[in-house]
């Protein structure tokens, strides 16, 4: 599936940020260009193999559950077409599909984390404390139980190349002060309950999912970066799902579960990932997708197992 760049380069524009996914350009003071590549990132690392079309639909996705989410809390979008910004056409290919305009905002340090199962790295906490993040849990519950309430487990965004830890309600507080942690708390929850009701009725179990926020001019908090998508989130096929093991992944997972089977270190350099498996990745990614976001009767041919 071959090699990509670091990051997307844009002469007309001056590069803000480059993260696992995403690039930022600056178009003013106030606005940003933010592209999403086909970069692939697992264990808080960069791959060398890119997938592609994979920054168009997580793109689409987010802009669906930004859409979607708009009555809880306002989101980073500003409804500019980027495509006005360029008059090169070969630009404006490259960004269709993929690039949006957004309001600059001053991101938090903090990932906020919405879990409905028991799962990943919360199962690893259940299994050695009986808690996950600090919230304590009922005894003997196995992987991949469905929660009776979903939980809130707020993360630290380390910096690129370094991995992301879990902590405590009280260490989120701390670090943004409590009444923007309580925000974010109960925003991070509505949003995943709705997300959560809207897929299952379409065959879709959201075991968990990451949302990351910013702070406007007015200290205002801010919906931003992506949403919902299967880089982002844990789905899972309700046909197959069953607690006691891991379950069938619509999501990158897919891709972690391949890596574990390496002997990796989970440290940068990462290793050039196969073609079957990026592959399959990106069916999983087109399933989830179409399933999640309404199509006409044509395009429903992927919704099957891939």
């Amino acid at each position: 599936m071959g090699k990509h760049p670091r990051f997307s380069k844009l002469d007309d524009l001056s590069l803000l940020h480059s993260g696992k996914v995403r690039d930022s350009y600056i178009v003013s003071e106030s606005l940003l260009l933010m592209v999403a590549s086909d970069r692939l990132s697992a264990f808080d690392v960069v791959l060398p193999t890119a997938i592609p079309g994979k920054g168009a639909l997580l793109t689409e996705l987010s802009n669906f559950w930004f859409a979607k989410t708009a009555h809880i809390i306002r989101n980073h979008l500003t409804g500019i077409d980027p495509e006005t910004l360029f008059s090169d056409a070969h630009t404006r290919k490259f960004l269709a599909g993929r690039a949006v305009v957004v309001q600059r905002l001053r991101p938090l340090p903090v990932e906020a984390i919405a879990r409905g199962y028991l799962i990943g790295s919360g199962w690893r906490d259940y299994c050695s404390s009986g808690q996950v993040s600090g919230v304590p849990l009922p005894a003997g519950l196995q992987q991949a139980a469905r929660l009776a309430q979903p939980v809130f487990t707020p993360s630290s965004k380390a910096p690129l190349g370094e991995h992301d830890e879990n902590i405590s309600f009280d260490q989120l507080q701390e670090r943004v002060g409590s009444a923007l942690a309580q925000q974010i708390r109960r925003v991070t929850l509505e949003i995943y309950a709705e997300a959560r009701s809207f897929a299952e009725a379409r065959g879709v179990l959201i075991a968990d999912t990451k949302l990351e926020f910013g702070l406007d001019t007015e200290s205002r908090l801010v919906l931003m970066d992506e949403l919902l998508t299967p880089d982002s989130s844990r789905f899972w096929p309700t046909s197959s799902y069953r607690a006691g093991c891991s379950p069938e992944s619509l999501d990158k997972q897919f891709v972690r579960d391949y890596l574990d089977t390496l002997d990796w270190n989970k440290q940068a350099p990462g290793p050039p990932i196969p073609d079957e498996i990026i592959s399959r990745t990106a069916a999983k990614y087109r399933q989830i997708r179409n399933m999640l976001i309404d199509l006409s009767p044509e395009s429903r041919s992927d919704h099957g197992p891939h």
